[in-house]
């Protein structure tokens, strides 16, 4: 058995491109639009992870999806997990669990897809704020 890629349906493709390509620095690798079937399909990987991607699906008939929390998370490791939380801060991201260990913190994306997010090595010795910020909302 071989992993493929995950999927996330998302209701806005920009503001999820946004996300995914632009804050989290991922690259598009493939685009499918499907006017028949009335999608895109737009499948995005960290450099050198080609082989592990994620795939966001836009339908373009309004939904409402519910449950992103249900589908579990994605994960993913950074270099340096306090300037990645503060990056995603400064773009007005919440940081729903801050990296209080210097290790692992939880965000969302504009879909509710939880994302967590992983110190690479070892974990940085705790600092502030985040030592002390509490919990905001699900994770």
């Amino acid at each position: 058995m071989k992993y493929l890629h995950t999927m996330v349906r998302v209701t806005d493709l920009d503001e999820s491109l946004r996300f995914y390509r632009d804050l989290l620095g991922l690259r598009e690798t493939r685009r499918i639009e499907n006017e028949k079937g009335r999608f895109t399909l737009v499948f995005l990987a960290a450099e050198g992870q080609e082989e592990a991607p994620i795939e966001l699906t836009y339908n373009w008939d309004p939904e409402v999806y519910t449950g992103g929390r249900n589908f579990g998370h994605l994960a993913y490791e950074v270099d340096d997990i306090y300037a990645f939380c503060q990056k995603a801060m400064d773009a007005g991201v919440t940081v729903n669990r801050p990296p209080r260990d210097g290790h692992m913190a939880f965000i969302r994306s504009p879909d509710n897809i939880s994302l967590e997010i992983l110190q690479k090595g070892a974990s940085l010795a705790p600092q502030e704020p985040w030592a002390s910020m509490p919990n905001t909302g699900e994770w």
